[in-house]
């Protein structure tokens, strides 16, 4: 199932699901440790004698944010329990504090009595072994614990602190499901500890005058100790939690940047509201360490045994100048120093990474198929960390910031681009593709790795050292004379996906029609009015096209990945966001007309309607029903959809004056005659 209305404050993250369960509960670091696993910890109200939860189909939802905001708005109207709710979750931009604010209205013209139910489905530090929770009666209030993690709930009903009932149990084993199933029989046991796999439920009261409205409040607190928590909900009871739900509001309107793209005004309603909302759940996804992670959807486990919960130096990368580029200099430089710990001795980084920077998991051997050693790396991800560096440098000119990433940073890595070729071609050296399923010298990472060198060499240019500048800026010019010698095929008309080259120099081209060689142009290596380019372009959008009713670009033909169909000439791959998103900033940054520059502005209305209700994008899309496949969000396809509507709105700044200078040299031109 999607997440979707990510909240978070960059230590603590919390996702719901489509049926706005809480699913992930991420502390302290954003994508590490899942505090649920992804199970359901359940939301429920029992009224004149009927219990539902959430998800129960009694209630009709509609599920967005507020307007500028990471707090929701969800409002559930039951119209069998003559009742309806909003609901106004958020977590504390500065505290590790989750507040929900529960709107109750009764549609009834009788009194009524209505207990809310909140539950907690705990594995601290990502496992439900030796977890204790314990009801706390200085407070009234629920608190869990291991180790150094501790979650404490609460709520309140006008002046009323702490929960009127509540139940602590057994789960998951000896045949029982938790303490949500007691709530449904409205008998809360009223256990005061348990430990091992276990959970709990607290209970509110709210009386509700007919036809009128009433409000409740609940809070978790998430600490390292007793008091880290016992402090924290102190604070809620004495500033009152509608204070924190207020100043964080306040806090997101005032980040996101409603200016960040000059003369946006010209673009769709919809397109600009999408584009704020993908710079607010960006910044969700991205660890207050500097750590952007891919996403942080936990079902991706049930596919793999593993997650997406990662920083890939790549993704990160791209995030980051999609970030630069709507003016967040602060977010941004954390990434940077956080790459900078990464780097190994050798000038590389590995493959991805988990938030407190200890290398995580991968499935790139350090073997090659005859026993030799390899690198098990993607070497986009090292080049485009640089490829970022210098974009950040270009748009904010922060010496100081630079000045000490410069040595360790630049240079190692700008060293490791240079050396690392292969010898007959001089092509980068072979490393694993973008797509991670197959090793060589993919055109994607040539156009990265040439992005990384051309850096490299600015950044040596602009601290003096010439030599260093001009070393870099050769094997740049080496890489692309190969590019256009080994990688295009003039029968073809396009650019390879891959080359190999054997021991012996011999050449093996894959020709397979691939969204990834956009990487070619995407980082300048060719402009993209190369007419070799441009026939490579136009063949990925007549191949990759979706031809349903869908629509949208495919990775590559018959791509395996949660594949829907084998109906390959109409259903090459399912369509992906951010190949989709490519496409549009070829036609953006190509386009020499207003008309010619619809292409791209249609493709970013597509986007718009493939997001959730929320503005949430997955990776990517079934190919006949628009539902969300794969995780979601996915930080890349909301990174990418923000780079394509900088480069519309600039192309679109770009041919409004020229078409206006038109105008009023025509006019001159009247007025002399």
């Amino acid at each position: 199932m999607p997440r979707d209305l990510p909240i978070s404050n960059g230590n603590l993250l919390i996702n719901f699901d489509h049926d706005y369960n809480i699913r992930d509960v991420y502390y302290p670091h954003v994508g590490q440790d899942n505090q649920t696993v992804g199970d359901i910890s359940h939301f429920g109200l029992w009224c004149d004698g009927t219990f539902a939860w959430i998800s129960s189909p009694l209630w009709e939802k509609t599920r967005d944010y507020e307007d500028d905001t990471l707090v929701t708005r969800v409002v559930a109207r039951a119209e069998s329990m003559q009742l309806e709710m909003t609901l106004s979750d958020t977590v504390d931009f500065d505290r590790d504090l989750f507040i929900r604010r529960i709107e109750l209205r009764n549609l009834s013209e009788a009194p009524r009595s209505v207990h809310i139910y909140t539950h907690f489905d705990p594995h601290l530090s990502g496992n439900a072994i030796g977890d204790t929770i314990f009801y706390d009666p200085e407070f009234n209030g629920l608190v869990a614990y291991k180790a150094r993690r501790y979650v404490l709930m609460n709520g309140s009903v006008d002046d009323r602190f702490g929960f009127s009932g509540f139940a602590i149990g057994t789960k998951e084993r000896d045949g029982y499901q938790g303490t949500w199933r007691d709530a449904e029989d409205g008998n809360l046991q009223r256990n005061a500890i348990a430990q091992g796999s276990v959970d709990a439920t607290g209970m509110l009261e709210l009386a509700l005058k007919p036809e009128s409205t009433a409000t409740a409040w609940i809070w978790w607190a998430f600490g390292e100790s007793y008091r880290d928590v016992s402090a924290l909900d102190a604070m809620v009871r004495e500033r009152g939690a509608e204070s924190f739900l207020e100043r964080t509001r306040n806090y997101w309107k005032l980040w996101v940047k409603r200016d960040a793209v000059p003369d946006s005004g010209s673009l769709p309603d919809a397109v600009q509201k999408l584009y704020r909302r993908s710079l607010l759940i960006i910044r969700t996804q991205i660890d207050n360490s500097g750590a952007v992670i891919a996403a942080t959807d936990s079902d991706i486990v049930q596919f793999g045994r593993d997650t997406y919960t990662y920083m890939w130096p790549r993704d990160g990368a791209i995030v980051t100048v999609a970030l630069i580029q709507a003016g967040y200099p602060d977010i941004t430089r954390r990434f940077f120093t956080f790459c900078q710990n990464l780097i190994t001795s050798g000038g590389f980084l590995l493959h991805k990474y988990n938030p407190d920077g200890s290398v995580g998991s991968s499935w790139h051997p350090w073997m090659s198929a005859d026993g030799r050693r390899q690198l098990p790396i993607q070497e986009d991800e090292t080049a485009l960390v640089v490829w970022a560096l210098w974009r950040h440098f270009e748009t904010f000119h922060d010496v100081e910031f630079v000045r000490p990433l410069y040595k360790p940073m630049v240079k190692t890595i700008g060293d490791f681009l240079a050396r690392y070729r292969e010898p007959h071609t001089r092509l980068p050296a072979p490393s694993y593709d973008l797509w991670e399923e197959r090793r060589g010298i993919p055109a994607f990472t040539i156009g990265a790795v040439w992005g990384g060198l051309m850096a490299a060499s600015k950044f040596a240019q602009a601290f003096g050292e010439e030599s260093v500048a001009e070393r870099y800026a050769t094997a740049a010019a080496e890489i692309r004379e190969a590019t256009e010698k080994h990688l295009y095929d003039e029968k073809l008309q396009r650019f390879a996906r891959m080359v190999n080259v054997s021991s012996s120099g011999e050449l093996t081209v894959d020709t397979t029609i691939d969204s990834s060689i956009a990487g070619l142009w995407l980082f300048d290596m060719f402009s993209p009015d190369d007419p070799k380019i441009v026939s490579t372009m136009e063949q990925i959008v007549e191949r990759l096209t979706v031809k349903t009713e869908i629509g949208g670009i495919a990775r590559y033909e018959d791509d395996y990945y949660f594949q829907v169909s084998k109906e390959i000439a109409d259903v090459p791959g399912n369509p992906w966001i951010l190949c989709t998103l490519g496409v549009a900033q070829w036609h953006a940054r190509r386009a020499q007309s207003l008309d010619a520059l619809r292409k791209a502005i249609a493709l970013l209305e597509w986007t718009v309607a493939r997001a959730l209700p929320s503005g949430v994008l997955p990776e990517q899309v079934d190919p006949y029903s628009g539902k969300p496949l794969s995780v979601s969000p996915l930080t890349w396809s909301h990174a990418a959809y923000v780079l394509a509507v900088h480069q519309v709105q600039e192309r679109l700044t770009m041919l409004t004056k020229k078409a206006r200078s038109g105008v009023d040299r025509r006019k001159r031109g009247e007025a002399e005659t």
